[in-house]
């Protein structure tokens, strides 16, 4: 028997999308996304755009306003770096471009920039430059029986006969008494002088001591835990055992204290005194092989550190 208009022939019900379902109706098939309400939700959703923002990426600008340390009679600013060692000319300009130089924090990529070395911080890679030709640092190693003094009123041997060649007027960082040799700085850099001495900025001293032998083991933890003096508890920040030979034993001693005679003091208190005391480094700056009574120049980049440990 044949089905009427619509019918299934099988005797089914009508199949949806074809015959039986509504045009545009539920039965009407709208790919798989219809089909999968997933699918279908998250078509819905925004799709995150393709390229980020790239002024996102761009470094904010430092805060403050721009300060304009251009001085037109002053003096171009690779022309000083090459003077103070920084490397040549060409070198100079080449870290200018980079933008590894900063003038008073700003950092300058300007190759016509002039500025006055007397009134200007300048600093590359974050390290200070000293641009000023009339500061002047020295190492000195004292020889002993020196006083640490330019004009001794007692008439005894001062600092000054081995500064006598030496124009500018300078003044001893500290001072070593006649019977300790070693490493003494000079400078007529006031502010840093003053700050290298301070006891707030903690600079630390190294000295080379020769005392009686043996060191026993525990003499490092007591000078480090302190020992008391008639002005104070002192203690050391650090001690070795250089070496030993019977009777005798040379020791380093890292300290930051200023007191008069301190290590001598503190030695002879733990039961080791004193036979010879040299000082081998002050903060940064070290000895080395630098002659009895010589004068050397420090290098730029020991001026940066002095700069660095002062806090300047």
């Amino acid at each position: 028997m044949s089905g009427g208009r619509g019918s299934n022939p099988r005797g089914g019900k009508p199949k949806p999308g074809r015959q039986g379902g509504k045009p545009g109706g539920r039965g009407v098939s709208r790919g798989k996304a219809a089909r999968d309400p997933g699918k279908r939700a998250a078509a819905r959703r925004p799709r995150p755009e393709r390229h980020q923002d790239r002024r996102a990426l761009v470094p904010p600008e430092p805060a403050g306003p721009a300060v304009d340390v251009h001085d037109p009679d002053g003096v171009r600013l690779q022309k000083l770096l090459a003077a103070a060692g920084v490397g040549s000319r060409r070198a100079c300009e080449l870290l200018i471009a980079q933008g590894r130089v900063q003038v008073d924090g700003r950092t300058v990529t300007g190759l016509g920039l002039r500025i006055d070395p007397a009134a200007h911080r300048v600093s590359v890679d974050g390290e200070y430059v000293q641009l000023d030709a009339s500061r002047a640092y020295y190492a000195l190693n004292k020889p002993l029986g020196v006083v640490s003094t330019m004009d001794d009123e007692l008439g005894r041997p001062d600092i000054s006969f081995m500064l006598i060649n030496r124009r500018e007027r300078l003044f001893h960082v500290g001072r070593l008494d006649a019977d300790t040799d070693g490493l003494l700085l000079l400078t007529n850099d006031g502010e840093l002088a003053h700050r290298l001495q301070h006891p707030s900025f903690e600079i630390a001293k190294t000295y080379v001591a020769s005392v009686p032998g043996p060191v026993p083991r525990d003499l490092g933890r007591r000078l480090r835990a302190g020992v008391q003096l008639d002005d104070g508890l002192a203690q050391v920040d650090s001690f070795r055992l250089i070496d030993s030979t019977p009777g005798k034993a040379l020791v380093e001693v890292v300290l930051h204290e200023g007191r008069t005679h301190v290590v001598r003091r503190l030695l002879e208190a733990a039961g080791h005194p004193v036979l010879t005391l040299t000082r081998v480094q002050v903060g940064p700056v070290k000895l080395g092989n630098l002659k009895t009574g010589r004068l050397r120049a420090l290098n730029s980049r020991e001026i940066a550190q002095l700069y660095a440990a002062a806090g300047l």
